[in-house]
């Protein structure tokens, strides 16, 4: 759900809001590292994209870090049980069998949905 310009309003002076990726909140748009932030409504915007690619071998360390768990548990389990030991995978799963297994997707897209079946 996208934070409106209303509701952005009603935060408290002074607190950010960083924005890598558009459409998150209503008033965003992009920044550089040369410009990186503005001021909307009295809440200070940082909208500079990419941000991970800045630093990419950190960045590629922690995202080794963060997922290298759920990969072990496909490689180990295959799909259907890894996503029955850890339900949160089901989340990561966009298109199977040629369906939109993803109510997000499906929905900026168009689409009709179907809940993953394994």
């Amino acid at each position: 759900m996208a934070q409106t310009e209303y509701s952005l309003g009603q935060g408290r002076p002074g607190r950010g809001h960083g924005i890598d990726q558009g459409g998150c909140v209503e008033t965003s748009c992009p920044t550089t590292h040369e410009n990186p932030v503005f001021v909307e409504e009295g809440v200070t915007h940082y909208c500079v994209a990419n941000m991970p690619g800045a630093y990419s071998r950190t960045a590629t360390q922690a995202l080794t870090n963060a997922t290298n768990r759920y990969i072990e548990m496909l490689a180990d389990y295959g799909l259907a049980e890894a996503c029955q030991r850890q339900p949160a995978l089901v989340g990561g799963i966009n298109v199977m069998g040629g369906k939109v297994t993803n109510q997000v997707v499906a929905a900026a897209h168009g689409l009709p949905w179907t809940p993953p079946k394994f």
